[in-house]
């Protein structure tokens, strides 16, 4: 067996390196670039998902979903960490990507100091069209970072309300109940109304005849109510006992009584919904009926007036004829 030769084959390496040396580094750069993104995305997707898995364990489920009987912190945690989580990968990958272009840039003999001078110049020139962009970015930051809006979180945004699936930098994505998803620009969002924040309300206007007994509709709505409370598939939804508040407002059809309960978020168009029906048993079973909201009003129809005559007739005078007369 012949010997190798290392050192021609060294010699040979140093010079392919040097004759090679700018195309070496740029694949370095790129290739470091990548590791270390993945590296990074992958430390922050371990601490989000160890994050939830704790909380899941704590309160004893398996799926995120099932957190919804569980306590409000619990929810946000699991909401806002994943919000974090979202909005740092994508700072992560901006990042990164410049970084490497300015160090691409760099190693095929481009004056870095040159571009960002140009750069600088030609910011100063699309500065009214850029402003936008740089809105939006600070604009989502903020959100996060005061916790107005995470994933999973029912919002109204003005033009689109529904469940946030993702908050990035520039973009928050809103799918709406009729599957539509939004891409909302961030600096376009001047309110948030958060549904899913702390504890949500009940509200039920129930309009009931003016013969009703009115006290006897308040017990058998606040009965219904409490009974709903009680059962087990819905007492951990409910947060509070639920309340009467009287009647809200007397119109020309009905009386309007008010039952608010307090639950949690994001239950409360379910419980709502089962709570009119069991109201509409409860008040069948009373027989109470409710009004017919559909009442209309004609003035004016027993006024008589006055008949055109024949030519060879003289027209019936009115009263009022006959008092001007």
């Amino acid at each position: 067996m012949n010997d190798i030769d290392w050192a021609a084959i060294w010699q040979n390496l140093v010079t392919f390196a040097v004759t090679y040396e700018a195309p070496l580094r740029i694949v370095g750069v790129i290739v470091g670039a990548v590791l270390l993104r993945w590296i990074l995305l992958l430390s922050i997707g371990r601490v989000v998902d160890r994050v939830v898995y704790g909380v899941k364990k704590a309160q004893n489920v398996e799926h995120t979903t099932e957190l919804s009987a569980s306590p409000l912190h619990a929810v946000r945690v699991v909401q806002r960490t994943r919000t974090m989580g979202s909005v740092t990968r994508n700072l992560v990958t901006w990042a990164i990507v410049s970084v490497a272009f300015v160090l691409v840039l760099s190693e095929l003999n481009f004056s870095v100091t040159a571009l960002i001078a140009s750069a600088g110049i030609l910011g100063a020139a699309l500065g009214f069209g850029a402003q936008s962009v740089v809105k939006d970015m600070l604009n989502g930051l903020f959100m996060v970072f005061e916790d107005q809006l995470g994933v999973g979180d029912i919002v109204d945004l003005g033009e689109a309300t529904g469940v946030v699936e993702n908050v990035g930098v520039r973009v928050t994505q809103v799918r709406d109940v009729n599957g539509t998803l939004w891409f909302v620009r961030n600096g376009e969002i001047l309110r948030v109304g958060n549904k899913s924040q702390g504890w949500a309300r009940v509200i039920i206007d129930l309009p009931i005849p003016y013969s009703s007994d009115v006290h006897a509709v308040e017990e058998t709505m606040l009965a219904t109510a409490n009974g709903l409370a009680q059962d087990p598939a819905w007492k951990r939804k409910v947060l509070e006992a639920p309340e009467i508040w009287g009647i809200e407002s007397i119109s020309a059809e009905a009386l309007v009584v008010r039952l608010v309960v307090k639950v949690r978020t994001a239950d409360q168009w379910e419980i709502a919904r089962e709570l009119r029906l069991r109201l509409k048993l409860a008040l069948d079973d009373m027989g109470v009926s409710l009004p017919a909201l559909n009442r209309v009003v004609m003035d004016g129809l027993d006024r008589p007036t006055a008949r055109k005559g024949s030519p060879r007739t003289k027209p019936i005078p009115l009263p009022d004829d006959e008092a001007r007369s």
